[in-house]
Formats: structure tokens, sequence, C-alpha cells
């Protein structure tokens, strides 16, 4: 009987290893996700920062061939670029809380 009991243990415990590496392995890929997010999400940020809205001072060409039929109120410049904040924001929050975990 303990020679049963034995091999149900060494049983499990090959189980409960395969597991953890397995669980380890999709740890790692989940990193490496994470940080090329973070990296998308870095250069999402910075474009933003730099973005001029159609209509602003220093836009160019192709800025200004966005807006064809009409221009941009300057409170729906402000409101389309704080919405894209908080687009962001959101998103480096996912990013936290999924890193937490």
């Amino acid at each position: 009987m303990q020679d049963f009991d034995g091999q149900n243990i060494k049983v499990d415990v090959n189980l409960l290893e395969k597991n953890i590496r397995q669980l380890i392995a999709q740890l790692t890929d989940c990193r490496k996700e994470n940080e090329a997010l973070r990296s998308e999400l870095s250069s999402l940020q910075n474009i933003l920062r730099s973005f001029k809205l159609p209509g602003t001072v220093g836009s160019n060409a192709l800025d200004a061939s966005v807006v064809v039929d009409g221009v941009f109120a300057s409170a729906e410049k402000g409101l389309v670029k704080h919405k894209l904040v908080l687009i962001l924001q959101k998103i480096e929050m996912e990013l936290r809380n999924n890193q937490a975990l």
C-alpha cells in the first residue's frame, strides 16, 4: 500500500512541477508583453504631448487637411486632447493593475 501512495505522491509532485514550469513560462511571456505595452504607451504619450490639433499654431499642411469642411473651436480642441489624455491614463492604469497581479 505504501508503494502505491508513494507513486501517487511522485506523480502529484511531477504534475505540480510541470504546472509551475508552465506558470513561470506564462509569467515570462506576460512580462515581455507588459514591457512592450509600456514602451508603446510611452510612445503614444510622447506623440500626444507633441500633437497639434488642426488649426493650432505651428500645424503643418497635413494637419490642416484633416479638417476640410469646418474648423475645430478652441474648446473642441481642448476636449479632444483631454479625452485622449484620459484614454492614455486608463491604459496606463490597466497596465499597472495587471502588473500587480
